[in-house]
This record gives C-alpha cells, sequence and structure tokens, in this order.
C-alpha cells in the first residue's frame, strides 16, 4: 500500500494509505487518548476524547475513525483540543460514581488517568441529574455497576464480535442509554458464558469479578480447615505483571512463596492435573478414533467453552471430552486419593483455585463436579487479580521474595501440563502423548509449531502409527463458531479439536492483570505471556504428561489406568443442553 505524506504538530511524516489519525500519530511517536477504541474490535468515534484538529476543518476529529490523505496537516495538542477533551471528561465524570479510594480499579483506571492527566480541578462542572445506579450481580463470576459506565461500548464489542454471545449492549436511548441486556434480563437469566472478556477491556470499574478473597482469607483463618491451593499454568505468567514485571515474565517461585506467606498449608500446582487430564482425554481420543465414534473429539478444558457449547450448539455435546477440566480434577482428587492418602476429612479440605479465568468461578458450582456426595471439588475461586490484592492486603512485599517450590504430591508439572495456557497448548500436550502411546517410540521433536501462535483458527494434518489424523485449533468463541459451523457443513472433516473460549487461551483470560487500551492496541498481550509459557515448557525437566512421576504413581496407587471405571467416576463429568435465551 502506498504511503501518502502529512504533517503532525508541524513535523513532516509519511504513513501507509488507509491509517486513521489515531494510527499515524502512533507511528510517529505520539499518543492520542482514547476511551473507547480498541484496535480492531471497537473503532466508533463515540467518547470524544481522541479528538483533533484538522487543518480545513470546521470542527474537532475523533483520531480513531478519521482517515489520513495526502498533505493533511494534524494538530493533537492544541488549546482547542486540550479545552475540549477537558470538557468531555468534566461531563463523564458529572455522571459518574465517584468512589475511586475504594473502587477495584483505582490506580489502573483509564477515566482516572486521564483526569489526572489533564489535571481536572472542577470534576462537578456540571453537576445535575444522574444517571439511576443500577447493580447487577446476579451471576455467579461478575459484578455491573452502571453508575461508574462511561458508555464507551468496548465490553459489547467484545461480547459480540470476539465471543459471538452478545448478551449485553445499549438499551434505551438519549440520556437514558445504559448497557444492559436484553429486555433488562439479568445477567444471570441470559446466556452469558462468563468468560469475563468485557472485563478485561473496560476501562472504569464498572465491570469486575465477584471478589471471593474474604471468603479464602476466613478459610485460611479456620483453625478446623486444611486449606490447599492449587495455581494454574497462565496465572504464573501473568501475575508478575500485577508487581511491575514486564507482560510474559514467568514468576512461579516468587507467586509459591507469595501463597505460602498467606497461610496456604499446601501449595500445588495445577500443571499436575493438566497432566492427569492429557491422560484421560489422549486415552479417550485414541478410543473415539479407533471405533471411529463421536468424532471430533472435542477438548473440554475451558468453562467458557462448555458454557457456549451447551447454550448456541448443544449438537455437539457428544462430541465433547467427557473429562473435567484440570481444575475440577485437581479438586476431585484432593478429595478422595489426597484425603486418603493424609487421614483428613473430604469436608475439612477447603481447595482454593488461582485461575486467569471468570468462568472457573462458575464451573466451580456445577452440580456434576462433586466428586465426594455433598461436597464440590472446588470451594473458592480467585482470579489472577485477586490473587494479587490478597497479597498487597497481606503486607507481602511480593519483589523480595525468595522462589519457592511446589508441595508433593502435587507439586510436580511437566512442560506439556504449562502450555496449556496458551491456545494450542492442550491439543500439543495430548500430541505428545498420543503419538508415543500409538507408535511405542520417543518422540524426537516435541514442538508441534503448527499449532502454535495466537490466530484465531489453525489447522494441521498429523500422521502418527499410520494414522492421518487431522486437529483444528480455535480460541475466541467467534472463532469456535466457525469452526462448529464448517463442521456441521461438511465443509471440514476434524478428528481432535481444541477450543479455547479466551482469545489466545488462558493467558488471556477474563482473570488476568488488565492492561490499558494504550497496551492492548500496540502490543499483543497474548503472544508475550504464551512466550513466557513455552519458555518455561523448555526448561523443565519433564515434558510429557505420561513421563510425570506424580501422575504415574497416582495411577499405580489410585485410579488403575487411565479411563478405568474409577477413573470416570472422579475425573469425568456430563453435559447439558441449554437455552439459548
Amino acid at each position: 500500500m502506498a504511503d501518502v505524506n502529512i504533517k503532525i504538530n508541524g513535523r513532516e511524516c509519511s504513513v501507509p494509505a488507509g491509517s486513521t489519525i489515531l494510527q499515524a500519530a502512533r507511528m510517529s511517536g505520539i499518543e492520542i487518548p482514547t476511551l473507547c477504541y480498541l484496535k480492531d474490535i471497537n473503532a466508533i468515534g463515540a467518547c470524544r476524547i481522541c479528538v483533533v484538529e484538522v487543518k480545513g476543518a470546521r470542527s474537532l476529529v475523533a483520531s480513531c475513525v478519521f482517515p489520513v490523505n495526502e498533505g493533511m496537516e494534524i494538530f493533537t495538542n492544541t488549546p482547542r483540543v486540550i479545552e475540549s477533551r477537558k470538557t468531555t471528561l468534566e461531563l463523564l465524570l458529572s455522571n459518574h460514581k465517584k468512589e475511586c479510594l475504594t473502587c477495584v480499579r483505582s490506580g489502573n483506571c483509564e477515566l482516572q488517568k486521564l483526569a489526572r492527566d489533564y489535571g481536572l480541578d472542577n470534576e462537578n462542572a456540571f453537576a445535575g441529574v444522574k444517571t439511576k445506579s443500577v447493580i447487577d450481580d446476579s451471576a455467579i463470576h461478575m459484578v455491573r455497576d452502571n453508575e461508574k459506565c462511561i458508555l464507551c461500548r468496548r465490553c459489547s464489542a467484545v461480547c459480540e464480535k470476539l465471543q459471538s454471545v452478545a448478551v449485553i449492549g445499549a438499551n434505551a436511548r438519549g440520556f437514558d442509554t445504559h448497557i444492559g441486556s436484553p429486555f433488562e434480563y439479568k445477567l444471570a437469566d441470559t446466556a452469558c458464558v462468563s468468560c469475563g472478556q468485557c472485563i478485561n477491556v473496560c476501562p472504569t470499574g464498572a465491570l469486575s469479578e465477584k471478589d471471593d478473597t474474604q471468603k479464602v482469607f476466613d478459610a485460611l483463618n479456620d483453625p478446623d480447615k486444611f486449606v490447599i491451593v492449587q495455581t494454574a499454568p497462565a496465572v504464573r505468567v501473568g501475575l508478575g505483571e500485577e508487581f511491575g514485571y514486564p507482560i510474559g515474565t514467568v514468576v512461579t517461585g516468587k507467586m509459591i512463596s507469595a501463597l505460602r506467606a498467606l497461610g496456604f498449608d499446601k501449595v500445588f500446582d495445577t500443571n499436575f492435573s493438566a497432566d492427569l487430564t492429557i491422560m484421560e482425554e489422549a486415552t479417550e481420543f485414541i478410543s473415539r478414533y479407533t471405533e471411529k465414534k463421536n468424532l471430533p473429539l472435542i477438548t473440554s478444558c475451558s468453562p467458557g467453552w462448555i458454557n457456549y457449547c451447551e447454550h448456541y450448539y448443544p449438537e455437539f455435546i457428544d462430541n465433547l471430552s467427557t473429562c473435567k477440566s484440570p481444575q475440577g480434577m485437581f479438586g476431585s482428587v484432593a478429595k478422595t486419593y489426597y484425603a486418603q492418602k493424609t487421614g483428613i476429612d473430604p469436608k475439612d479440605i477447603f481447595v482454593v483455585s488461582a485461575m486467569p479465568c471468570t468462568a472457573k468461578k462458575y464451573e466451580a458450582q456445577r452440580k456434576d463436579h462433586t466428586a465426594v456426595e455433598g461436597l464440590y471439588d472446588i470451594d473458592a475461586v480467585i482470579t489472577v487479580r485477586e490473587l494479587a490484592r490478597m497479597i498487597k492486603k497481606s503486607g507481602i512485599l511480593f519483589n523480595l521474595l525468595e522462589d519457592g517450590e511446589f508441595d508433593a504430591p502435587f507439586g510436580l508439572g511437566s512442560g506439556a501440563g504449562t502450555i496449556f495456557g496458551a491456545t494450542g497448548g492442550v491439543m500439543e500436550a495430548a500430541l505428545r502423548t498420543a503419538y508415543e502411546t500409538l507408535t511405542k517410540e520417543e518422540l524426537k521433536d516435541l514442538e508441534f509449531t503448527d499449532v502454535r501462535g495466537v490466530e484465531g483458527i489453525k489447522e494441521a494434518t498429523y500422521t502418527i502409527a499410520g494414522n492421518e489424523i487431522k486437529v483444528a485449533v480455535a480460541s475466541g468463541l467467534a472463532n469456535a463458531k466457525k469452526v462448529l459451523e464448517m463442521v456441521k457443513s461438511g465443509e471440514k472433516a476434524y478428528d481432535f479439536i481444541e477450543i479455547m473460549a479466551c482469545p489466545g487461551g488462558c493467558v488471556n483470560g477474563g482473570g488476568q492483570p488488565i492492561q490499558p487500551a494504550s497496551v492492548r492496541n500496540n502490543c499483543d498481550i497474548r503472544a508475550l505471556r504464551a512466550a513466557g509459557l513455552y519458555a518455561d515448557d523448555r526448561n523443565l525437566p519433564v515434558r510429557k504428561s505420561h513421563e510425570n512421576p506424580d501422575v504415574k504413581r497416582i495411577y499405580e496407587e489410585f485410579f488403575g489406568e487411565p479411563n478405568s471405571h474409577k477413573a470416570h467416576e472422579i475425573l469425568h463429568t456430563g453435559y447439558t443442553a441449554k437455552s439459548k435465551y
């Protein structure tokens, strides 16, 4: 594409034709503030924060939607522009719940930052009628407070465009406009899949996960409870961001030490139960592939995807792996095998999950996740953000901690378990085990690069023991929809499909640290975090699930073999078709 020559703040520059002013300014080293814009998701020019002056134009223009053309002269910081942005911010604040000191997003709020940057000295400049406060806390995983909403519509754009769910949007008109569900349904009464992607893109505190930190603190302070915690693969590559580490930094050792300092009796690794999942799922796949039954097999690790399938594609329920997710499997073995091994009554074991995912809160309360009658497998789920808040509240100096090590017998996880956190990771981990199981040969090259990367849909064909196996990987539910529709129409025929609800996989889960649009628009957070997990995989002594000695031991002592009757009773589950409405 040819370049066009423009001037920005009097400086000449060349940028690709078709660029918006916002993009051109960034290429020229100038950051124009935004509140509604999200790259490739939401470009609607609604917030008016990104306005600039264009020579010859009678009014200010929204830079996020205004294209450049040859000879254009742009001014991004004139007194007129600055005053306009400041007035817009004052108008937004005039209808905003100003509880910044206690808001969960204080210090990481894009509106708060702009108010500070533009030196607002009269936040009540337009005091008057305010939007009625409506708080929807009906869903298991999140809370919406419309009095903090600025109607940027990022949440509804993500829900519709990335997730193909579209259960939230702008209701009413004029001053009464607000974000809600159709017919003003509570979120819990819609087909919301609990993915939490809307929370991650909200610029204010209007959306947040349900905070279960006090529930965990109460358990830690209960002398009758034996409190254990498991940490998902993506937590170790996300948590550091809450303490100033670069995106993608692996902080496993400090994370373990912080959890131990919080008072957990045992700190375990979900990588262990990810390996357990692979043992069950790879065996399940080999069985189905051999019998040519209920193919393609579709992974079941992502509870947001499971919700989506149950609501929108119930015809694929028989294709779902019956394996519980690694979170579910961990809770199951904790309250059966571990309880027996330690002599602790299962009702006294309090299992906490530290997860990158808000849908895990929903999954933990599924009625079919009860390996011990009357007890949920998981007692509490906290996101990475909640874990960070607990660490800060307890005065633990995360950056100064020495590296700790996980406890036995669930402390050893393989590299295959680690890469579960990235899209394609479950597929790759399963292929490592399936290959060696079918061929009885050692797999020399462990990296199945065809299924790596942040592309929404990836395909590959592998020949294993003379069998041609066609696989697909999808992340983001809009991409899952495309894959399922191709399978339904007969356009594509796969044997094995991995689906993750969140674009990029768990590294971009709805419970991960929130990065502002200025970061999200200019670097690929998913790729940076995934790179950390792949590096972790390469550095671990065990890289295949079936070679994990702790996994071998639990089969020898408890389950017998993968997909045994006992394994099915404890490690597997079922699914139920649900209404779309």
